[in-house]
């Protein structure tokens, strides 16, 4: 038995389209579409194939199943939207501010970890993702309350000059900064905020507890920083002092 009449028909309405619209489409007559869906004819060959390539079915699922109910129950391609979603889709843990200080003793703890809220975030590359909130304005212009969706690094090694991440070390817990390598103290890393009135410190490498590099920003439009040619002149000039510093130290 073959289903093209009633899927073609379903899929006409799912997408709110006259007879004459779907027609036009198809590039066939009107006449050709009552046809079809009264089950008077079979779509020739070519319709089936353009079916196929609007709707991303295969010409299996489109003769052989009901699509507008699957045997299982409910709708056939909202299952299949939601088994993609399912395959794509990065699911994040959160780590919101209230909840750093338990983060430093429960990163561990599978747990722990699972009672974290989750989204997804499907546009990512497949990955070991994590994102936390961060407060106050050293690395401004990001502000104060942005999420940083980060992607796990296993080893110091692996870190790379001038990226962001998000630090989380026993000694000052969970940071958001710049990482620059020092070349004369090869067991700590300096941390440099994006806010040039903020010094760089050392963190030794032995007190870090997780890295992840920031792969995203989520902020709220109405919170985006903004700066006057004054700030930002003084701001850069700053910055490239304290650039300058820190190479002459590091080599």
């Amino acid at each position: 038995m073959s289903y093209a009449g009633k899927n073609l028909r379903y899929l006409r309405k799912l997408r709110g389209w006259t007879q004459e619209e779907f027609a036009n489409k198809l590039k066939i007559k009107r006449s050709l579409i009552g046809a079809y869906e009264e089950e008077r004819a079979e779509p020739r060959l070519d319709v089936l194939e353009s079916l196929c390539n609007i709707f991303k079915l295969s010409l299996d699922e489109l003769l052989l199943k009901d699509i507008s109910a699957a045997k299982s129950g409910g709708n056939y391609l909202e299952k299949r939207r939601q088994m993609k979603m399912a395959a794509e889709a990065q699911v994040i843990q959160f780590v919101p501010v209230k909840a750093a200080a338990g983060y430093l003793a429960g990163y561990a703890d599978p747990e722990f970890i699972d009672e974290l809220n989750t989204f997804t975030l499907p546009m990512l590359a497949p990955g070991n993702y994590r994102a936390f909130e961060i407060v106050g304005d050293s690395m401004l212009p990001t502000p104060s309350g942005s999420v940083i969706v980060g992607e796990r690094v296993e080893d110091v090694e692996d870190l790379k000059a001038n990226n962001t991440y998000i630090v989380i070390s026993k000694s000052e817990g969970i940071v958001y900064k710049r990482v620059m390598k020092n070349n004369r103290l090869k067991n700590k890393i300096t941390l440099v905020s994006d806010n040039p009135q903020y010094s760089p410190y050392n963190v030794s490498t032995d007190e870090v507890i997780e890295l992840w590099k920031a792969q995203m920003v989520i902020t709220k439009t109405n919170t985006q920083q903004r700066w006057d040619v004054n700030q930002l002149a003084g701001l850069v000039n700053n910055l490239q002092e304290q650039v300058s510093s820190l190479k002459r130290k590091m080599n």
